[in-house]
């Protein structure tokens, strides 16, 4: 396999299962030394065992991204080891309930934020200063079609998935003098727990399996690209604006 990515440094949020366990594999295969966030231990164990097994390495991080503390201090450490970070992968996420918004919880309601909003903007506050010590940092953050649909039912997701979105382009403009490059994909349906539990009637096989999407993805975290502040669409192939 091609070492495309030897010698950088990779964030990954989620890293244990789905998307974001195939998107650290691939990265620690292709050279990257990853650092893999997600909660649950077992699953970071065994992608450890996948990295090293293709020759990669990695710092498994078990942490809750509520833990909005140990965000903050993970900043400090990836500077002490490393100086810098070459790249972050936002893909941790909640779907929530689906449901009319008014009958959502108020504790619902906020661990969603809390996860997919209010996270990000804690790794993007610790982690800035260390993307712009990168030669080409990039950032790269999943969102949904439900940003744009926002469709009955679904607010938990449609909203917390357009503050995503507004605040990665924000960043982007803010950071437009520099090497940095921070977008965003729509991966499409995909063969996920979270998706099946969205979509329970689904045939998965119908769907594009997480190592396909971040095969994809990964093209997005190239020094090579050039784009900012834009969002990919994988099943249309296009970077659209939304």
């Amino acid at each position: 396999m091609e070492k495309d990515f030897e010698g950088r440094i990779a964030l990954v949020t989620g890293a244990s299962r789905g998307i974001g366990y195939q998107v650290a594999k691939q990265l620690g295969a292709r050279g990257a030394h990853v650092i893999a966030l997600a909660r649950t231990v077992g699953g970071l164990e065994d992608l450890d065992d996948d990295i090293k097994a293709a020759g990669g390495q990695t710092t498994l991080v078990p942490v809750d991204l509520t833990d909005f503390d140990a965000l903050d201090r993970l900043g400090a450490a990836i500077f002490e080891r490393w100086k810098k970070l070459d790249i972050l992968v936002g893909n941790a996420g909640m779907l929530g309930v689906l449901s009319p918004l008014g009958h959502i919880g108020p504790k619902d309601f906020e661990k969603v934020m809390a996860v997919n909003v209010t996270a990000n903007w804690r790794l993007i506050r610790s982690l800035d200063p260390l993307l712009r010590q990168s030669d080409a940092g990039r950032a790269l953050f999943l969102t949904s079609v439900q940003a744009q649909t926002c469709t009955a039912f679904w607010g938990l997701q449609a909203t917390s998935k357009a503050a995503v979105e507004a605040m990665a382009r924000t960043w982007a403009n803010e950071s437009r003098q520099t090497s940095m490059k921070i977008n965003l994909m729509d991966p499409g349906p995909t063969r996920t727990g979270l998706r099946a539990k969205a979509m329970p009637g689904e045939i998965p096989e119908n769907l594009a399996t997480p190592a396909v999407v971040a095969n994809d993805l990964l093209e997005l975290l190239r020094p090579d690209v050039l784009e900012t502040g834009r969002l990919f669409d994988r099943v249309s192939r296009e970077w659209v604006q939304r």
